[in-house]
C-alpha cells in the first residue's frame, strides 16, 4: 500500500483484473478440452453461465445435478454449503441471468495477449478457445496451490455442462434458481 489512494486503487483493480483473467482463461481451457464442448467455449451466455456455477460452486449441483457426484472437485468449503450466495466475487443479475460486467477486458485482455483467441460458434456467436500460449499458463497456473481448486471446479463444471448450450444452461439457471434469479436487472445475486 501506498500513501496515494489513487494508486492504491489502480493496483487493486489491476490485481482483480489478473484474478478474473486467471479463473476466466482457466475454464476456456477446461472447457475446450473437455469432450462436448467442440474444443471451444461457444458464446458469451455460455461463458456466464459456466462461471457462474464455478463461482457459486455450493450452487453448481442444484443446476447441474451430475455434480453432486463430483463434490470433492467442486472443493466446497463449510461455508459455501450453508451459504452458498455469500460469495467473495458476486454477479449480477442481467438480462440473460448472471453477468459479470468485466468479461469484456477480461476476454480482451486475453486474446491481445494471444492466451485465447475467438473462433467461429454456433450460429454466428463469439467462441473462445485458448491458443496453445493460454494452453501452457492454464496448465502452470493449475499447478499452483491457490489455483487447484479453481481448476478442478472448472473441469467439473466443464464435464457436467458437455452437450448444453449457453441457453439451455440459462434455462436451467431459471427453471432451478428461480427465487434467485428473481430479482431486478442488475442487483447482485446474493
Amino acid at each position: 500500500m501506498t500513501t496515494d489512494p489513487i494508486a492504491d486503487h489502480l493496483s487493486a483493480l489491476r490485481e482483480d483484473l489478473a484474478y478474473h483473467q486467471t479463473r476466466v482463461l482457466l475454464l476456456v481451457a477446461a472447457v475446450s478440452s473437455t469432450d462436448g464442448h467442440a474444443r471451444k467455449l461457444d458464446g458469451l451466455t455460455k461463458l456466464a453461465k459456466l462461471d457462474f456455477l464455478t463461482r457459486y460452486p455450493g450452487l453448481a449441483s442444484v443446476v447441474l445435478p451430475s455434480l453432486a457426484s463430483m463434490q470433492d472437485r467442486l472443493h466446497l468449503s463449510e461455508s459455501e454449503i450453508l451459504k452458498p450466495t455469500d460469495v467473495a466475487d458476486p454477479m449480477i443479475r442481467y438480462k440473460y441471468g448472471p453477468w459479470d460486467d468485466r468479461y469484456y477486458p477480461i476476454i480482451g485482455s486475453l486474446v491481445g495477449r494471444n492466451l485465447v483467441r475467438y473462433v467461429r460458434g454456433r450460429q454466428g456467436s463469439v467462441a473462445l478457445a485458448p491458443t496453445p500460449a493460454g494452453k501452457k499458463l492454464a496448465s502452470e497456473m493449475a499447478t499452483l496451490p491457490q489455483w487447484r481448486a479453481v481448476q478442478s471446479r472448472c473441469e467439473a463444471v466443464a464435464a457436467a455442462s458437455a452437450g448444453l448450450t449457453g441457453n439451455a444452461l440459462k434455462e436451467l439457471i431459471y427453471r432451478r434458481l428461480a427465487e434467485l434469479m428473481n430479482r431486478p436487472h442488475r442487483e447482485l445475486i446474493k
